[in-house]
């Protein structure tokens, strides 16, 4: 698989890319859209707190998020990313965190810069555009109305709309059919190795942020199409994809 890499200059490594310009372009929240670590960091923390166990802070919750809360209360609980916690004790946590990031879903979570560029970009080109989270609707739904956002997208598929998903290519199959588009035609942008996984098994292209939540891994080991610094910098790569 052949890639490009678009530095913060918008310069061109010399590789050639396999992008094809795109009909539908769907893109993930958090890491992608969103820095929402600030919120689940604090959740985090709180929650330990309630449990009477230590706190990990926002760098060591950076790492850990990016498959979902329960996932990410499960890594809490035993401070690293792999593993299980006892049953009883997620039993008793995992309530405690979601009630925490019902009420701090979007309060210190941010856009990153150049998403509204994007967006704009995207919307004036005509794109027909949708988003896709691993996050429950419950939180997806009010942190892009908070942030502004959710009016750009005519479809939003949460981790809870489906039966699966990511790293399964069901809910970018499931927006393809939505919008009519074959998934060759589809484009998914992201940031972690699932948006990967998950846009390779459904036949879309796949661009990755360099930032995001890719669990401290360059997200270019993963082997993205396209790998870009702001999404900013859509302008440059859609307008040279092959027709």
């Amino acid at each position: 698989m052949t890639q490009q890499v678009v530095t913060s200059d918008s310069s061109l490594d010399t590789r050639p890319s396999s992008l094809r310009k795109p009909e539908m372009v769907l893109i993930d929240v958090d890491g992608t859209l969103v820095d929402s670590v600030p919120d689940l960091a604090y959740c985090v923390d709180e929650m330990m707190k309630q449990l009477d166990m230590p706190v990990h802070g926002e760098a060591k919750v950076r790492e850990w998020v990016g498959n979902g809360v329960e996932r990410l209360t499960r890594r809490a609980l035993i401070g690293q990313l792999d593993g299980e916690p006892d049953d009883a004790l997620f039993e008793k946590a995992y309530p405690v965190f979601m009630a925490l990031y019902a009420e701090n879903t979007s309060k210190r979570s941010t856009l990153y810069p150049g998403v509204e560029e994007g967006l704009a970009y995207l919307k004036a080109q005509g794109y027909k555009l949708g988003c896709v989270t691993n996050k429950a609707e419950q939180f997806t739904v009010p942190l892009l109305k908070d942030l502004g956002v959710y009016d750009n997208f005519e479809i939003v598929i949460s981790g809870d709309t489906l039966e699966k998903k990511k790293p399964d290519p069901m809910p970018l199959l499931h927006a393809a059919d939505f919008f009519g588009v074959k998934p060759e035609n589809a484009l998914m942008i992201g940031d972690s190795v699932s948006d990967v996984k998950a846009a390779r098994a459904a036949g879309f292209n796949i661009v990755c942020m360099t930032y995001g939540y890719n669990h401290g891994v360059d997200i270019r080991e993963a082997n993205p199409d396209v790998v870009i610094d702001s999404m900013a910098e859509l302008s440059n790569i859609l307008g040279s994809a092959a027709a």
